[in-house]
């Protein structure tokens, strides 16, 4: 016998998060031993998880049970990337006791829904669908699969298990006031919800909210209206009333757009996003309005305890000798990954998140010349580490990452680690001294690792994008690079980046940090105390509350 297959927290919760709230997303980052994430997306799904159990909202979590993860990132013999797709199974889910019915492609899919309990992981209720399950047959079993399959039809098919198969476990557990879309893959439970209202848009707007993290017009998912009526991506509702509603009279069907034309209301997930969204969207007739609350991390559960207790008491003897340990700890890392001893006396440099192109993970080898000098020197060393996750079929950021660990082995002090997941990115952030980020402006929405790298006493030295202009002070709390000119083409603007990152690295950030010891920890503790609380994860999930669920 399950509580679990109703509305149920075990808690009392506030009463001033009373309104039920149920969290859609396509993947979550909660723990090292649960694989539903690819990156930062569900890092911050998994944060706001956490702080709404420690603020005891009245909210509960959808999303899918990724049979095979995103992906396990391997070496090949050359010890270039391997991608394995392993099952993974988890002892700690639990049978909610609900199956629900969805259609997929004219065909009927079963839809299971797991519960992972509040106490397991500190997290409020959390339900995870999938399809491998004996009812269904191997197809419908594979949808649940491969987060972000690299195939459209099975893409459209998760969208669908998430929106309808979501809703429908919603709707099994007696209902909630607010539908939250993280991002848009769970669209269709849109017309699952104007289904159930007799097509009455105003009575779907007033229960679905929705936050978008795309920056760019091209990144936001699109896909043939033809194609997403035949796969049943709009339930009953049929084809002509679809696309009155949306507003998609053309051949293509915008997914973003929708879910704003859809949502009572939308939030960007950093100031600079949330205006970066409406210049993008305002445009379009229809929409809603559109905020800005800016992401954030669970402070308790990313952290570390021994450096809060040294910046808040300001020992810095104490915040200096935890900071070699965890530097040890991450060297040995380096050690068993690629045969390397780096050294804690050393400044040590981090590039760690998801590669992709306009992240530019290779900038700081724009110039190999001026690298390899800087690689080189005796006096004032530094060493530097890459690690990150391509999406497997990403064949240019795999080249990239390749092309790293091939230069790693021509230099002892440049490494490139794989596995990066939850464990190895708190290793990361706790292990360096700088946090770097260099993202093309304005192309990255929030960002959040620097914000735990800033908790774990480590400068962020960063491109003025997504969260930092909300934070950063240069040679304070954070070093900047100078904002450059973003109608230059890339390449002008790859270059003017450089130039200004490597004047800041070599005259400001390795200086101070051999020269002048005292600077350099007054740098990383104005960081630790300006990070917190602006940027945990309980002030993102009060806003919720107060900007989009009101």
């Amino acid at each position: 016998m399950t509580n679990y297959d109703r509305w149920y927290h075990p808690y009392d919760t506030d009463e001033k998060y009373g309104k039920r709230v149920a969290y859609f997303s396509m993947e979550f980052g909660i723990h090292q031993a649960l694989k539903t994430y690819s990156g930062g997306l569900g890092f911050l799904a998994g944060s706001h998880m956490r702080s709404a159990y420690d603020l005891r909202q009245n909210m509960i979590g959808i999303g899918i049970l990724w049979k095979f993860g995103y992906y396990d990132q391997m070496r090949n013999e050359d010890q270039t990337m391997r991608v394995v797709f392993q099952k993974k199974f988890y002892s700690f889910l639990e049978d909610s006791g609900i199956t629900v019915k969805v259609v997929v492609n004219g065909h009927p899919v079963f839809v299971k829904a797991m519960v992972l309990k509040p106490e397991t992981f500190g997290t409020v209720p959390m339900y995870f669908l999938t399809t491998d399950i004996p009812e269904n047959d191997y197809l419908a079993r594979t949808i649940t699969h491969k987060l972000y399959d690299v195939e459209t039809n099975a893409r459209i098919s998760q969208s669908i298990v998430l929106g309808i198969g979501g809703a429908k476990v919603v709707d099994a557990l007696g209902g909630t006031d607010i539908y939250h879309m993280n991002e848009g893959h769970a669209l269709p439970l849109a017309f699952h919800l104007l289904e159930k209202f007799e097509g009455d848009v105003k009575e779907l707007q007033k229960r679905m909210v929705f936050t978008t993290h795309t920056p760019e017009k091209a990144g936001n998912e699109e896909h043939d209206i033809q194609l997403l009526n035949r796969m049943s991506f709009f339930g009953n509702i049929p084809l002509e009333e679809a696309r009155e509603i949306t507003g998609m009279h053309g051949h293509m069907f915008n997914h973003t757009l929708a879910a704003l034309r859809l949502s009572k209301i939308a939030n960007g997930v950093s100031q600079l996003h949330g205006k970066v969204a409406q210049h993008m969207w305002y445009e379009n007739e229809g929409i809603c309005d559109i905020k800005a609350i800016t992401n954030a991390q669970n402070v308790p559960f990313w952290m570390d305890s021994v450096m809060m207790h040294a910046c808040k008491n300001d020992n810095d003897e104490l915040l200096a000798l935890r900071k070699r340990q965890m530097k040890m700890t991450l060297f040995e890392v380096v050690a068993d990954q690629t045969g390397k001893l780096f050294d804690p006396n050393v400044l040590t440099i981090v590039w760690a998140r998801r590669f992709a192109a306009y992240k530019r993970a290779d900038l700081l080898m724009r110039d190999m010349n001026r690298f390899f000098d800087l690689l080189s020197r005796q006096n004032e060393p530094i060493q530097v580490i890459w690690a990150g996750k391509p999406y497997p079929y990403d064949y240019g950021a795999v080249e990239v990452f390749n092309k790293l660990v091939n230069f790693s082995y021509k230099r002892n002090n440049m490494a490139v680690l794989t596995g990066y997941e939850i464990e190895l990115s708190r290793k990361l952030k706790q292990g360096s001294d700088v946090w770097l980020n260099t993202p093309r402006r304005p192309r990255e929405a929030s960002g959040t690792s620097g914000m735990t790298a800033a908790m774990n006493g480590s400068i962020n030295f960063s491109v003025q994008d997504g969260w930092i202009p909300e934070f950063g002070v240069h040679g304070e709390n954070s070093f900047l690079l100078p904002i450059v000119d973003t109608s230059l083409p890339d390449a002008l603007q790859d270059d003017a980046d450089y130039l200004n990152m490597m004047t800041v690295l070599e005259e400001e950030i390795i200086p101070t940090y051999y020269r002048n010891k005292q600077k350099w920890l007054s740098i990383v503790k104005k960081s630790m105390n300006d990070v917190v609380p602006m940027f945990d994860a309980n002030r993102m999930a009060h806003e919720y509350y107060t900007l989009l669920y009101k």
